[in-house]
This record gives C-alpha cells, sequence and structure tokens, in this order.
C-alpha cells in the first residue's frame, strides 16, 4: 500500500506535510531479501493510478521481481497513515475495496511457483476479503514439492472485528514455518507459551514466537526450544520490524544457518527497521552484522544500536 508518514512535528490533525513511502507486510520481507543475498518477488494488485504506479516502480528498485502484480483498472491501491512515534505508532487503514482485496483464485493463473523455495504469506491477506481467504487456502492446499510455505500470523484487530479469528489457527496450521507475536498468539490461540503453542500448532515443522523487546523463542520439530534476546535499541518507530525479523530469519533459514544464528538475522533486521521511520530501513554495515552473528553472549547482550552506530 501506499505509505504516509508526517514530514513534521506535532499532533497528526495538525500535520499538514506527509510524506509518501511504501509499505505492507509481504512487500516488506519481498524488499528486505535482495539484500540479504536472496532473490525474492511480490505477487499483489494495485490500482491503475499513480499511488500503484509508484509502489511497483519502488519495490522493483529494491530488486523484487514484480511481474506477478496485476493492475486493476476499477479498483484504487490501498492506503494507510502512521502517526510515528517511539513507543508505537497508530495506523489508520484505509483499504476496503482496494485491488488487492479483489485477489482470489485467479491469480494461482499468473503466477508459477516452480523453483520458488518460500512461499511466505501473512494473516493480513486472507482478512482483506472471501475471495483472498479462498485464495491463501487454496496456496496452503496445493503440493509443495521442495517449496515451504512461510506464514506470518500479523494479527490486525480491525480487519478481523466479527469475524471469526480461530481461520488464522487453520491457516498456521498448515504452513511449514510460523512466525507470531506472543501478544497476538494470546488473541488467537490463547498462549503466548513457545510450548504450549508447539503443543496446539503440531503441523509446522518450524514455530518463531517473539517476544517483543526481549527476544524471541525457536522450537522446531524434536528439538528443544532456543530463546535469543533481542539487541538494545535506540527505537525512532516500531512498524515493520516485525516483517524486517521475518525476512533476516527466512534468508538465514535458506542459506542453511544453525537455530542461533538465524534467530539473530532475525533480530538484525529488525534493529535496522528499528533505527528508522520507514517500514523497510537502510541495512546494517556488514561489519557490524558479522562482528555480532559471531559474538558471544555476553557482547551480544551488551551492543546497543543508535543511529550512529554500535555502542557496547
Amino acid at each position: 500500500m501506499a505509505l504516509f508518514v508526517p514530514a513534521e512535528p506535532g499532533p497528526p490533525e495538525d500535520v499538514r506535510t506527509w510524506l509518501r513511502t511504501i509499505g505492507g507486510a509481504e512487500s516488506n520481507v519481498a524488499c528486505h531479501l535482495p539484500g540479504l543475498g536472496v532473490s525474492s518477488g511480490w505477487v499483489s494488485a494495485v490500482g491503475d493510478d499513480p499511488f500503484g504506479r509508484a509502489m511497483v516502480r519502488e519495490i522493483a528498485a529494491a530488486g523484487v521481481d514484480v511481474s506477478g502484480v496485476a493492475v486493476d483498472p476499477v479498483r484504487p491501491t490501498g492506503l494507510y497513515l502512521k502517526e510515528s512515534g517511539a513507543q508505537g505508532s497508530p495506523v489508520r487503514y484505509y483499504r476496503a475495496g482496494s485491488a488487492a482485496s479483489a485477489m482470489g483464485l485467479d491469480v494461482l493463473d499468473r503466477v508459477d511457483l516452480a523453483g520458488v523455495r518460500v512461499l511466505h504469506l501473512s494473516g493480513i491477506t486472507p482478512a482483506l476479503s472471501e475471495s483472498c481467504l479462498e485464495l491463501v487456502r487454496a496456496l496452503l492446499a496445493a503440493p509443495r514439492g521442495d517449496t515451504r510455505v512461510s506464514f506470518d500470523v500479523n494479527y490486525r484487530p480491525a480487519l478481523w472485528a466479527g469475524r471469526d479469528v480461530s481461520l488464522l489457527a487453520e491457516l498456521a496450521g498448515a504452513a511449514d514455518i510460523v512466525l507470531t507475536g506472543d501478544d497476538e498468539a494470546r488473541k488467537v490461540w490463547g498462549t503466548g507459551d513457545p510450548g504450549r503453542l508447539r503443543a496446539l500448532l503440531p503441523g509446522p515443522d518450524t514455530l518463531v514466537v517473539k517476544h517483543g523487546e526481549r527476544g524471541a523463542t525457536l522450537v522446531e520439530r524434536d528439538a528443544e526450544p532456543l530463546f535469543s534476546p533481542a539487541l538494545r535499541v535506540d527505537v525512532v518507530e516500531p512498524v515493520g520490524a516485525g516483517d524486517a525479523f521475518a525476512a533476516g530469519f527466512l534468508a538465514a533459514t535458506l542459506a542453511g544457518a544453525d537455530p542461533l544464528t538465524r534467530l539473530r538475522r532475525g533480530h538484525l533486521q529488525a534493529a535496522a527497521t528499528l533505527l528508522t521511520h520507514d517500514d523497510v530501513g537502510a541495512p546494517l554495515e556488514a561489519s557490524v552484522v558479522d562482528s555480532l552473528l559471531t559474538a558471544d553472549a555476553e557482547s551480544w547482550a551488551a551492543a546497543r544500536l543508535t543511529g550512529t552506530g554500535v555502542m557496547a
């Protein structure tokens, strides 16, 4: 979607100048991956309007294949406003009747998944419309071959108002890799405890439970849970950090990294986004990433990321 953030200080009702950028869970993940050495493609629909053209152009500029994006001649591109703040950023969506909300089974006819190693989905898409729900169900039910399906719960209360949130549990249970925050897991499964969630989600091979600024826990089949603390970050604004974590974790998973490195890659990518107002932050310097990935537990815990570098 087109994303607008305040370009001047003050309460949002007094702000007259807004900066237009782009955002969206799946497109955020897609935009992070090329910088991590992983080719990616983004499949969606946009309106035949300036916002849609800008989105496709800018996502492509990040190195993402946008050949799977359809242009709807009737419906508009969705947009949202973000009130940026370090403690949280209220978001207001304007996407009812958008081009993306009209996606359905026809998407399957124009997208070739041959050779795709990971298909990343989120709980936002099935909440947009019945046709989007039908599409996500079909993707999860399709033969996979060597493709793994990743599902980020991304529970958005406003989208699920008056709807059965247990649908998210159904969809997540059919994936291979599931990412969820412990707070949203409590809404969907009634618990944010990684062990209990693992018992409630026996199907997926991999479960990642994010605990906000505390860290994240990885629970894989026949393995003990592994907790990795998050890095300390001078947070500018938090929206988009979950998508960044997903991209870092998935990139490291595709590279065959060990469990701790996979979690740390997620934390490092999230940290880069926490340091910016944008949903996709500039990558951290390679030297910073390399040193922190191999740091011992004490050095990792002592590190603090700021807008000017790493402090210890």
